[in-house]
């Protein structure tokens, strides 16, 4: 019964149909793929106000820590210049500023009441469970940098955000006067560690919250 079966051309045929299919799924052998081209896992929003240059140096260094880790897809604006999109689209928001009188400077702190005010964050916690870090610059080594930051992660905790550090205890920092002015390469490298561990971090949170 076998032989006469398999030489019929009903059976033929149903083995000449199974082997086209498979060629067809296996890329007909030319090493070629069909699967479609990965999209970002996680966004991440690196945003900062700067004046001489020295915190858009820092804003530029956790960029490129954030693009370190695959599947990572950044955005850098300075603050005047995020819309509610960059906003509610990023999975983590990494902010920076200079110091200004061991504060934030305007231009931040501005940027925060518009997410209320302009961008409208509340009552629904919009930014909620997004990842946030900071980072700032200051003319001395304690002008306030540290309050700088806690400053900034102080607003994101009151939007309910998991914020994380990365360089330092609070965030990166760098000092931009005295013996040494300008940045040096460990600020540099503090601030790529905080951006890459930002976007570590975010990538964690997204994956639990897409289970």
């Amino acid at each position: 019964m076998l032989p006469a079966l398999s030489s019929s051309p009903r059976f033929r045929s149903i083995v000449s149909l199974c082997f086209c299919v498979f060629f067809v799924i296996s890329g007909g052998g030319s090493g070629e793929t069909f699967a479609e081209e990965p999209t970002p896992l996680v966004k991440v929003l690196v945003t900062y106000h700067s004046r001489s240059g020295n915190t858009e140096r820092m804003a530029e260094a956790v960029t490129e820590g954030a693009k370190s880790v695959p599947g990572t897809e950044v955005m850098l604006k300075r603050v005047g210049q995020v819309t509610a999109e960059d906003l509610f689209s990023s999975d983590a928001v990494v902010v920076g500023s200079p110091v200004y009188w061991s504060n934030m400077a305007g231009e931040v702190k501005t940027f925060f009441d518009n997410w209320q005010f302009k961008f409208g964050v509340f009552p629904e916690f919009k930014m909620k469970n997004k990842v946030g870090a900071a980072f700032a610059t200051g003319g001395q080594l304690s002008s306030g940098k540290e309050v700088t930051m806690l400053t900034i992660l102080a607003a994101m905790l009151g939007n309910q955000m998991i914020v994380v550090s990365g360089g330092g205890a609070f965030g990166a920092s760098a000092t931009t006067e005295g013996d040494s002015p300008g940045i040096d390469n460990k600020e540099l490298a503090d601030a790529r560690t905080l951006g890459q561990r930002v976007a570590e971090v975010a990538k964690l949170v997204r994956g639990h919250s897409a289970r």
